[in-house]
């Protein structure tokens, strides 16, 4: 898919008991955070990443990938996998994953310094952040590149 072709795009942070949400719009350069789902086991409710699917109308989906500090992959990594081919084939939509090393620490670290923590990470998830920060990862990549082929 061309670069310019790409308008919006949804980031995934997948986890087995929640997968955050974040909404990235080429044109600005910027990610948000819209939501965390819950999930049972890592299954997704799919019906509500349906539903922001056709709100939103991605052009692109990214899936954040666990790898370890060293680049190998996590146990996660599998699962993450299959996930990301899962949304590709419900939705014939793009699915890439992308390097997420270090962004829930970073979001809980975020989450924290806003003095907005209450209870535990588990109870008031961060995921959301994590895939805002993934995605932001992604998009500046994306544009790095474009730029430097234009």
């Amino acid at each position: 898919m061309a670069g310019h072709d790409i308008r919006l795009v949804l980031g995934f942070d997948f986890g087995t008991r929640s997968i955050g949400v974040a909404v990235g719009q080429m044109i600005t350069g910027q990610a948000r955070e819209l939501c965390n789902l819950k999930a049972e086991n890592g299954i997704p409710k799919w019906e509500e990443i349906e539903k922001l699917i056709k709100e939103w109308k991605p052009d692109v989906l990214i899936v954040g990938k666990p790898l370890n500090m060293d680049g190998s992959e996590s146990p996660l990594c599998a699962r993450t996998k299959k996930f990301a081919n899962r949304l590709n084939g419900r939705f014939n939509l793009p699915a890439y994953e992308h390097d997420e090393r270090l962004t829930t620490f970073e979001a809980k670290g975020e989450r924290m310094a806003q003095g907005g923590q209450r209870g535990s990470f588990r109870d008031n998830p961060v995921d959301a952040i994590a895939a805002r920060l993934v995605l932001q990862s992604w998009i500046d990549e994306f544009l790095a590149k474009s730029q430097s082929k234009a």
